[in-house]
C-alpha cells in the first residue's frame, strides 16, 4: 500500500497532470507525469469501467499496479506526480506483463533513476 503522501487524491492534482503532463502509452497501460514541488513522487491509478464492469477485476488491477509501484518506488525519481491509466487489453494479463509495461512507460518518461535490462 502506498502511504498517504505518495497518493494523488485531489481532482485539482489529477487535472494538473492531465493538462500539463507528459504522456507515454503502450498497449495495456498509459502514464502521464509532471513535476511537483515536493521531495517525493505521488501516484494516482485510473481503472475505468470500460476495462471491466466488475469491481473485483478493477480492484485486482489497482492492487497489482500499487504493488509494482511500491516495489520499484526507490528506483523512481522523486518530485513527480504520475497517473497510471489502464486500457481494456490489461484484463487477463499476468503480473509480469503489467510490470514490464509499466516500467517501460516509466523509462520512456525518464522517471527511472537507473536502467534495468
Amino acid at each position: 500500500m502506498l502511504s498517504k503522501e505518495q497518493r494523488l487524491t485531489k481532482k485539482k492534482d489529477f487535472d494538473l497532470v492531465f493538462t500539463t503532463g507528459q504522456a507515454s502509452y503502450n498497449k495495456i497501460i498509459g502514464v502521464k507525469a509532471r513535476d511537483n514541488q515536493f521531495k517525493y513522487s505521488r501516484f494516482g491509478i485510473l481503472v475505468s469501467s470500460k476495462v471491466s464492469k466488475k469491481a473485483v477485476d478493477r480492484n485486482r488491477i489497482k492492487r497489482q499496479i500499487r504493488e509494482i509501484i511500491r516495489s520499484h518506488f526507490n528506483k523512481i525519481k522523486p518530485g513527480k506526480d504520475c497517473i497510471v491509466i489502464t486500457l481494456p487489453p490489461i484484463l487477463g494479463k499476468k503480473y509480469s506483463e503489467i510490470e514490464r509495461s509499466l516500467i517501460q512507460n516509466f523509462k520512456k518518461l525518464y522517471l527511472y533513476k537507473i536502467t534495468i535490462n
